[in-house]
């Protein structure tokens, strides 16, 4: 077994290990269940021993084998069910655990693992990938551990039947563990290989639902069909390869079990012949070469299904090992009623080292003061949000608040700091309530209603069939990107946070609109550090301060007329929105 399957199967033993006492039980039962199954054959054997010899059948003891035999079957029926019961237990507790962790840990995970990976293949990883686990899992504890108990039992019940017959057993037998050897060595890379493509694949499904209106809009749909087939057929493949090599584990194993009964037959026939057995005792080991050989074909099948949730376990552990965000230090400071002062000093940032952006920032905000950020695409603008909000930490210098590095104050207590509202809307499935009250789970039906008004988002709201009890999807459902955007900038509003980071955030709102929300967000603005990102240059023009940034640097600073009047680079963006 490789180092990657043992460190596998060694974080899946620490998951099986807080449920011991069923896992005992269970292999308990599975003995009993063992040892009584073997245990029928030699009564058998001797019943068969008592009908020999004419007028010689002694039928008050075959009666008697019979009963024992009935009661042996009784038990061992009732043991069976109990160990799958505690099978089914430990198999799905087992799950639910590594399901929570996975989900705990993209709670923790910070964004840029998020950033650097497909929805579609996380959602796979903790899905899919887990419920072949599962099956897997599930077989081993029903097969493999019976199994593995009927071929020590059968071959102890064999030497004490016939130590001759059990050699021969015995020397044929490798055949079996070199066939299950092959099997699982081939099988473990392509079923790795098969989970990988169906996460690809999850993945593509899931972006294209999720943006179906813009594949129809550039005429996409031909090119995506071409994508999803090559990866459909890219899918058959490793999964025809996988399913062909675990398909051979039947036949195989079939061909080996043949070559155990023929071998005991004859020999057991000469011995028989010679009168160096009984025939009741033959009989007997006839049925033990059944069941001895009859684990190795569960148990080279059990081998295959482990190597499929093997290598669907390790796509999931590699989520559940992943860095998780550096948690707040043991004395990290929590931010209340924050003043509004932000300082970033000599800040350096870049999303992959070998790419620079952000390189010597330097920024002092006072506390009330408007910050307008602008310039051109991929200049910086959205980072300097992200920075401030802590989504991602700086390679150097420091960011403070109130006087505080941010890396010295708790995250929940700094992002409640902020109101927040992207130009990208985020609604969850609920009523159109419980979306505007997510900051605030607590205000009242009133404040709800006035902080809609605010936002000017109460007209529309109260159209919809139920108000604001109205149910919505994530997506918004028949919202337009407008109305989804009244709803987030509401929620804002309903908070008021002593600081504000606006994103674009009338980017999809109609111009009368948006001089109604400007007047609103002038006056929630007041007294309230904000930050502001625009591409539309008019609705920043009351900023205290304009930042003109581009490759990541402040090219210039002042309010609008100042930046006018310099006829640099602001003059020319400015200009080209508002040339005659």
């Amino acid at each position: 077994m490789k180092s990657g399957q043992m460190k596998t199967l060694k974080q899946v033993m620490n998951y099986i290990r807080r449920y011991w006492l069923l896992v005992g039980l269970s292999l308990i039962l599975a003995a009993v269940t063992v040892i009584l199954t073997l245990y029928i054959p030699i009564l058998t054997g001797d019943a068969v021993d008592l009908l020999l010899g004419k007028g010689a059948v002694d039928f008050d003891g075959v009666f008697g084998i019979m009963k024992t035999i009935g009661i042996a079957v009784a038990v061992t029926a009732v043991s069976q069910w109990v160990m799958n019961t505690c099978n089914n237990h430990i198999t799905y507790h087992v799950v639910k655990d590594i399901r929570e962790d996975a989900f705990h840990k993209l709670e923790q995970l910070p964004l840029k693992y998020l950033d650097a990976h497909a929805y579609g293949d996380i959602v796979s990883r903790v899905i899919a990938d887990v419920d072949t686990f599962a099956d897997g899992l599930l077989m081993g504890f029903t097969q493999f551990f019976t199994g593995v108990l009927t071929i020590f039992g059968t071959l102890g019940f064999m030497l004490y039947t016939s130590i001759p017959i059990t050699l021969v057993v015995v020397c044929i037998t490798p055949v079996s563990f070199l066939v299950a050897r092959f099997i699982a060595t081939k099988t473990y890379t392509m079923f790795k290989e098969q989970s990988e493509t169906r996460g690809e694949q999850t993945s593509l499904i899931e972006e294209m639902v999720g943006n179906q209106k813009i594949v129809k809009t550039f005429s996409r749909e031909e090119a995506v069909k071409k994508q999803f087939g090559e990866i459909n057929g890219r899918l058959q493949k490793c999964s025809l390869k996988a399913i062909f090599f675990s398909s051979i584990t039947n036949p195989a194993t079939r061909f080996v079990n043949s070559l155990v009964y023929a071998g005991v037959g004859i020999f057991g026939a000469l011995l028989a012949i010679n009168g160096g057995i009984r025939i009741g005792r033959l009989s007997c080991f006839l049925s033990y070469a059944n069941q001895y050989t009859k684990p190795f074909n569960e148990i080279s099948g059990v081998i295959t299904e482990l190597q499929n949730a093997l290598a669907c376990a390790a796509r999931i552990f590699e989520l559940i090992d992943e860095e998780p965000q550096v948690p707040d230090s043991p004395d990290a400071r929590v931010l209340s009623n924050a003043g509004g002062n932000v300082k970033l000093e000599n800040v350096y940032f870049s999303y992959t080292p070998d790419k620079k952006l952000i390189e010597n920032f330097n920024l002092n905000v006072k506390p009330g003061q408007r910050v307008a950020i602008v310039g051109p695409t991929g200049c910086g603008k959205t980072t300097v949000i992200n920075l401030l909000m802590r989504f991602y930490d700086v390679d150097r210098g420091c960011i403070r608040v109130d006087g505080t590095d941010i890396s010295k104050i708790t995250r929940g207590s700094l992002r409640t700091s902020y109101g927040m509202v992207l130009q990208e809307t985020w609604l969850r499935a609920g009523t159109i309530k419980d979306n505007i009250k997510m900051g605030k789970p607590g205000a009242t039906d009133q404040e709800v209603i006035e902080a809609a008004k605010a936002s000017h988002a109460h007209s529309f709201i109260k159209r919809l069939p139920k108000g604001y009890d109205t149910v919505i999807t994530e997506d918004g459902g028949s919202l337009s990107q407008g109305q989804k955007q009244l709803l987030c900038i509401a929620r804002v509003m309903l908070c008021l946070p002593p600081m504000l980071i606006l994103d674009e955030a009338t980017s999809s709102i109609d111009t009368r609109t948006e001089i109604r929300i400007q007047k609103a967000f002038a006056r929630m603005m007041e007294g309230r550090t904000s930050f502001i990102v625009a591409h539309r240059l008019s609705t920043i023009r009351e900023a205290d301060i304009i930042l003109v940034m581009k490759d990541g640097n402040i090219i210039e600073q002042g309010n609008h007329e100042t930046l006018l009047n310099k006829k640099g680079f602001y003059a020319n963006l400015y200009n080209s929105q508002f040339a005659r």
